[in-house]
């Protein structure tokens, strides 16, 4: 019988959810790091024992962990980390003489082959690769090649929130940084390119030719189309058909096309879910109701999931990695809100629970399938 494990990062803590396939029943765990700010926590698809988390605090800096027992046990690992705390930087000492320095690690991303290769997209922008499970780092500087001196902080800082692995192919790899757009890479790494053709964005940008410049905040995709690519931006949910070549915009009747997270079901490539959330002034879901909407057709028709969800007086916000699916026969679809819930379908959005309540903010919310 296969299980499903929830890995939340909270701005005080994570905490580790579990439950059969039934997904009825949920087990919470102690606070792992209390106090600390948790921003992201991702199991490998290698080794299901296998969990990082990014750990940090104005006080102690930046931490990474690593658990190989499922979150039972932590250990951190990153040895390359310096923190300065008078400025509140890090350097992350990869070999050069000029070491990068940045704020905070936004996400974490497993290779999916390889059980010892994680990814880090940090604050201030750059991408940084391990391939020893977190002991040593360094970074991919071909990405900063790419107009980096162009790019621009959005209203959360200039990080780099989002990777892509595409699983047909280990030398392509997708980023997304606020606010400076999406990229991709063709040769693991090596070299990048801007892939932002057809987003517009006249607030920010009023270059509509701009190569850079685009807050994107976030990319989803379905490991069986690793072509077509699903993006919310500060303003507008869009797509592309090709790798990011050319993007068309897919809002449609939402009610706000303004949001943080989108994700795609595990076994329907063109079944899509967004949170839209009233603006970029108003961080909660318009009218004060909390509805996922999802779309069975790839964008432009989206229908509102609203079946256990508060739907008078809410104004809780879900951020950028705050989404996720479990790969289960009947998908499962989950997200957290500043307001401390986890919220979780077992039908594919139909039907919504909190699995639990009373946490602090949620930052982020990922899945593990465990057989």
């Amino acid at each position: 019988m296969s299980s499903v494990r929830v890995l939340i990062g909270t701005r005080k803590g994570a905490f580790i959810l579990t439950s059969d396939e039934k997904r009825e029943n949920w087990r919470i765990s102690e606070p792992h790091f209390p106090g600390w700010e948790v921003y992201h926590l991702k199991g490998s698809s290698v080794n299901p024992d296998r969990i990082y988390a990014s750990q940090s605090s104005g006080w102690f800096g930046q931490l990474i962990q690593r658990s190989d027992d499922g979150g039972k046990t932590w250990q951190a690992v990153n040895n390359d980390f310096a923190y300065d705390g008078i400025t509140g930087t890090h350097q992350w000492y990869d070999g050069t003489q000029h070491p990068w320095e940045f704020k905070r690690v936004w996400h974490l991303e497993p290779s999916l082959t390889e059980a010892d290769t994680v990814y880090a997209g940090v604050e201030d922008a750059a991408l940084f690769r391990s391939t020893d499970g977190g002991q040593s780092w360094h970074e991919l500087s071909g990405l900063r090649a790419a107009k980096g001196n162009l790019w621009q902080p959005g209203a959360g800082g200039m990080c780099l929130h989002t990777i892509l692995l595409d699983p047909t192919n280990a030398n392509r790899i997708y980023v997304a940084i606020s606010a400076a757009g999406a990229f991709r890479s063709d040769d693991a790494g090596i070299t990048w390119q801007p892939i932002n053709r057809g987003l517009v964005s006249p607030w920010e940008l009023p270059d509509p030719s701009a190569e850079v410049g685009h807050c994107v905040h976030n990319l989803a995709m379905h490991k069986s189309r690793p072509d077509v690519l699903f993006m919310q931006k500060h303003w507008d949910v869009m797509r592309t058909d090709n790798a990011g070549n050319l993007w068309h915009e897919i809002s449609g009747n939402l009610p706000s096309d303004f949001g943080f997270p989108i994700a795609v079901h595990a076994h329907e490539p063109n079944t899509v879910y967004v949170v839209p959330i009233k603006s970029d002034s108003h961080h909660f879901p318009p009218d004060g109701k909390l509805r996922v909407y999802r779309s069975r057709s790839g964008g432009n028709e989206w229908e509102a999931l609203t079946d256990g969800l508060p739907q008078s007086d809410c104004y809780v916000n879900i951020l950028r990695d705050a989404m996720a699916v479990d790969t289960l026969d009947s998908c499962g679809i989950y997200f957290g809100t500043t307001g401390g819930q986890v919220y979780a379908s077992a039908d594919s959005g139909d039907h919504w629970k909190a699995i639990v309540r009373d946490l602090p903010p949620v930052v982020s919310v990922e899945v593990q399938t465990l057989p």
